[in-house]
């Protein structure tokens, strides 16, 4: 398979006025939508944390939603991109919002 194909992982750190915006809720939809599997979660530190897994240009087109879109009312500064890797294939059979 090409590029395109493959499976892409990654981890992603959303900062701005985030939380208490329904930014998981939104997350979560944007991702089950695109077939992502992966999580999301509010972290200590008043920011979204989460793991991504799927296609490249879902996980691109996903990543894009995360900088510069979010949810209604939510105010992004910035996103954080780590722990990038290709893999043979998805580890979650889904998306999930943790607590």
């Amino acid at each position: 398979m090409g590029p395109d194909g493959q499976i892409v992982s990654l981890e992603f750190e959303v900062f701005g006025e985030v939380q208490g915006r329904y930014f998981t809720k939104y997350c979560k939809e944007k991702c089950t939508d695109l077939g992502i599997g992966g999580w999301v979660k509010n972290s200590k530190r008043g920011t979204i944390v989460g793991k991504l897994q799927g296609t490249k240009p879902n996980i691109e087109e996903m990543v894009a939603w995360l900088s510069k879109t979010g949810s209604p009312g939510s105010v992004i500064d910035r996103c954080d991109l780590s722990n990038f890797e290709y893999l043979a294939r998805q580890d979650f059979r889904g998306f999930s919002i943790r607590f």
